[in-house]
């Protein structure tokens, strides 16, 4: 990274510091509920359509990949805790386009999804709300959570902690309920796991879907690596990354593979409806009264949570941004409480066009707005990959004491991690149903990258501009 990035950082923080706000128990919920959002509990039906049992293998595909590479981001996070996270090693690692691409990379991702999560929300809230306009219930939602952010990041905190929290344990009461019944002990139910063959086979459409439903499955899986940002807010960073980081595997496999054995050993995976919710169908099996309602409820819940993560974290990207000059300088000013307030603003009203979009552009520009998010998630785990790569040979060679938290095979295992990723993304461009997304996510990456280019040129423009007219002066002087 160039000495005139660092300058500019440590000068900014002189100025703009944002305060520890966040307990332990916010961040171990905050990395328990992360990666649980509205797709899970709606999403897993359309991969359950596609690969039919074989979704229990897309899960544990993903949840595999996914710990990996919180592993690489907590062994730099754990060595040098920073609120850019990810961003700020690939500066560190690849140089200011990086930081720069990462940053907006995600920055973007997020404010996508504050406005898609602000839409389902009103949708949701249309069951039991009758008469109100849509994008009104919607504006409201997110003016809501905008709210909640710009208190104090301890209302943040504790939001989520209370979210997540109902997330969490819904799920483990569906785990519990859920594998009485395949057991054979819930009231009228018998050990049978018929279902996982019985209808085509464990992969009734060959494995080809198993490998395409990994995006949309790891879509889902984004939020685990927000700890590694919200630690930076909190008294003990190190700790809770390497809490957080240690136990993602497990978060996982219970919530993600576990949930969705059961779903497709309790029913034929071809009685899933996609766009509805798998857990209604399995909660009307047992018999549970309510069950679309409660589903409902929940699926709003993480909505809500989404939104609150969405704005912290797009608000705190932005403020990593600016303070290398990535992003206007008002955005690094904090209150008294230690909140980017503008910077929340700034999200929020990103946000808003978002919603707006959804209803008054919905096939065009809601829909290429959704559609470039797609694969957002997997070049910032590129970068990821390749950063710690990078960082570890060269923290290795220069400070080894500070690696107290390594990733296991290195440098094989980051390296077959990055391989597998990019087959990903190249399974994406070749499959038709995920061409759009790949390609309209390379069109977003693309806008970055020419953005970060003019940046630099401007920037170029301005210096020499700096350095003639210094010249001059000098030369003015001495005549």
């Amino acid at each position: 990274m160039p000495d005139s990035s660092t300058e500019t950082a440590e000068a900014a923080s002189v100025h703009s510091t944002l305060k520890t706000g966040l307990k332990k128990r916010h961040l171990t919920m905050l990395s328990m509920g992360g990666v649980i959002g509205a797709g899970f509990f709606v999403g897993l039906s359309g991969i359950i359509n596609q690969a039919g049992p074989g979704a229990v293998i897309t899960c544990a595909i993903c949840g595999i990949i996914v710990f990996l590479v919180m592993r690489m981001l907590g062994e730099m996070a754990v060595a040098k805790p920073c609120t850019g996270s990810f961003t700020e090693y690939a500066r560190m690692a690849l140089g200011d386009w990086a930081g720069f691409t990462t940053g907006w990379l995600y920055w973007y991702f997020w404010v996508i999804v504050v406005g898609i999560e602000s839409v389902v929300g009103a949708t949701l809230l249309s069951r039991w709300i009758h008469g109100v306009p849509l994008w009104l219930m919607s504006a409201v939602l997110l003016l809501v959570m905008t709210g909640v952010n710009l208190l104090s990041v301890s209302n943040f905190g504790e939001a989520e902690y209370w979210f997540a929290g109902i997330k969490v344990a819904v799920i483990i009461g569906f785990i519990v309920l859920g594998s009485l019944f395949v057991f054979g002990i819930w009231p009228g139910s018998e050990v049978d796991f018929s279902n996982l063959t019985g209808h085509g086979g464990f992969l009734p459409n060959g494995f080809t879907p198993v490998l395409v439903g990994v995006v949309a499955v790891i879509f889902s899986m984004t939020g685990a690596e927000l700890v590694t940002i919200a630690a930076a807010e909190s008294a003990e960073p190190a700790g809770a990354i390497r809490r957080a980081t240690n136990t993602v595997v497990f978060r996982i496999l219970a919530f993600f593979v576990v949930a969705t054995f059961l779903l497709v050993t309790m029913l034929p995976w071809d009685s899933f409806v996609v766009g509805d919710s798998p857990f209604i169908s399995a909660l009307d099996l047992l018999g549970i009264p309510g069950a679309a309602d409660i589903l409902n409820l929940v699926v709003l819940v993480a909505v809500l949570s989404c939104l609150n993560s969405g704005l912290y974290t797009a608000s705190r990207m932005l403020f990593a941004l600016s303070v290398y000059n990535d992003a206007p300088a008002w955005m690094t000013r904090t209150n008294s409480r230690g909140v980017p307030v503008k910077g929340v603003l700034a999200c929020t009203v990103a946000g808003y066009f978002c919603i707006a979009a959804g209803y008054i552009w919905p096939d065009t520009i809601f829909l290429f707005l959704v559609n470039s998010s797609g694969a957002i998630c997997l070049f910032v785990y590129i970068l990821i990959c390749v950063s710690e790569l990078r960082l570890r040979r060269r923290w290795e060679r220069e400070s080894p004491e500070i690696l107290k938290f390594r990733v296991w095979l290195y440098p094989g295992l980051p390296i077959v991690v990055t391989g597998l990723i990019l087959v990903i993304l190249v399974g994406m461009g070749l499959n038709e149903p995920t061409r759009a997304e790949f390609v309209q996510s390379l069109v977003a990456l693309g806008v970055i990258l020419v953005a970060y280019g003019v940046r630099k040129s401007r920037t170029r423009k301005v210096g020499s501009f700096a350095t003639a007219s210094n010249n001059a002066h000098s030369s003015s002087k001495k005549a």
